[in-house]
């Protein structure tokens, strides 16, 4: 199927991470609000992604503008590992995809799905394999609401725009969107922090608040 995904699975939380994203890059990284049918796990993976747009009946073609269609194409050089990213910039309230169409997920071994939409079918995805992220269920399918219309193009979600090969991490905290290139850096920082918040801990325990009142430290913890 093409390359694997992006390498180890890291473990360090999304706060964590997007913290460390605060500090090597002034773009929005975070998507908060997520809900998943799978929670307690990790996704994390590469990104492919498909843009959906309110729908259009005059331009609407059965044959162009089908989910399958641009979930080959999203795949077409690597499936393992990815993580598809739906973009749509339709009505929230509708479902992009259910648990038929997103069985393909299974199929070809992507890691999970991320988006700001709605998905429906959480107690048939909540036994696959991949990871699931989504704004939320609903029960309404959105075939006459919204329509996919590109494959692999940048997508925005939660306010974060996601490109097709971004890294994305995503747990009950939030997602977060790492672009390739600042990957190995961002979470050896995000590490790097976890560990430094650790050390806060011990010296929490043991402040002297009289001293705190009198001497207020530089950084707030």
């Amino acid at each position: 199927m093409g390359r694997e995904g992006p390498g180890p699975h890291p473990t360090v939380s999304t706060a964590a991470l997007t913290d460390a994203m605060g500090r090597l890059a002034a773009h929005r990284a975070h998507i908060i609000d997520l809900v998943s049918p799978t929670p307690g796990r990790t996704l994390y993976g590469t990104a492919v992604t498909i843009e959906f747009v309110p729908f259009r009946q005059d331009l609407f073609d059965a044959r162009v503008h089908s989910f399958a269609g641009f979930f080959y194409k999203a795949i077409a050089d690597g499936a393992a590992g990815k993580v598809l990213v739906l973009g749509n910039s339709g009505p929230k309230d509708f479902s992009l995809a259910g648990g038929t169409k997103l069985s393909r997920l299974q199929n070809h071994r992507l890691a999970g799905l991320l988006t700001d939409g709605r998905i429906r079918d959480f107690r048939e995805l909540e036994k696959y394999d991949p990871v699931f992220y989504c704004g939320g269920e609903t029960v309404k399918a959105g075939v006459t609401d919204v329509m996919p219309v590109a494959a692999n193009v940048p997508v925005v979600i939660g306010e974060a725009t996601v490109l097709p090969g971004d890294i994305v991490y995503a747990d009950t905290g939030a997602g977060v969107i790492v672009p390739a290139t600042l990957a190995a850096e961002a979470f050896q920082l995000a590490a790097d922090i976890e560990r430094e918040d650790a050390s806060f801990l011990a010296s929490i325990r043991h402040e002297d608040p009289d001293d705190i009142r009198v001497s207020p430290r530089g950084r707030e913890v």
